[in-house]
């Protein structure tokens, strides 16, 4: 009961007082107007994978760790002969992410794993893609309280892509300061 109370958090404060806050400051017609958070891409691309098989193995035991969703393995497009990698070949693994899971996630996200960062002062606010997406990029997968120090056998980078259905920038940006994102000042 605690942990479904947990998981609903994010979404019931977006609900209350986010959505309400952003139809007053951009003045939509509609409620359908308001932007919200359609889904978040999380995605560890493994260059070593080429020559170590089993860093994909642990690399998608972390995102399952991490997620609670078994992630999809990407596999190269095309050959690159100076990095000895061939079509096809699996470089890397990404799970999407919707619904209650998207929701728990980006809670954990803004709550337990950045303030765990080293030397953090907050995320850059120019990571957004025009269309109103937002990518973060953390070093080590380590800020994630799931992740056990003592069985990585690799600190590993991933990253997560927040995509809304904003129309540009300035209204995810708001959307997500209002969620709690902590953008560098």
């Amino acid at each position: 009961m605690a942990e479904t109370k947990q998981l609903e958090r994010m979404r019931e404060k977006y609900l209350q007082e986010v959505a309400p806050q952003l139809l007053r400051e951009f003045a939509y017609e509609n409620i359908m107007m308001i932007p919200r958070v359609h889904k978040i891409v999380v995605n560890i691309g493994l260059g070593e994978a080429i020559s170590n098989g089993k860093a994909l193995e642990a690399a998608t035991k972390d995102l399952v760790q991490i997620t609670g969703q078994r992630p999809v393995i990407t596999k190269s497009r095309r050959s690159i002969a100076a990095f000895k990698l061939r079509a096809g070949m699996p470089i890397g693994a990404m799970v999407t992410l919707r619904g209650e899971r998207m929701w728990a996630f980006l809670d954990k996200l803004i709550s337990v794993a950045l303030p765990r960062v080293r030397d953090f002062q907050g995320v850059p606010s120019k990571a957004f893609d025009g269309r109103g997406n937002y990518t973060i990029g953390l070093k080590e997968q380590l800020v994630f309280p799931e992740i056990e120090y003592d069985k990585v056998d690799k600190v590993r980078g991933l990253e997560a892509t927040i995509v809304t259905t904003a129309r540009n920038d300035e209204e995810s940006r708001r959307m997500l300061e209002l969620l709690g994102m902590p953008f560098r000042k």
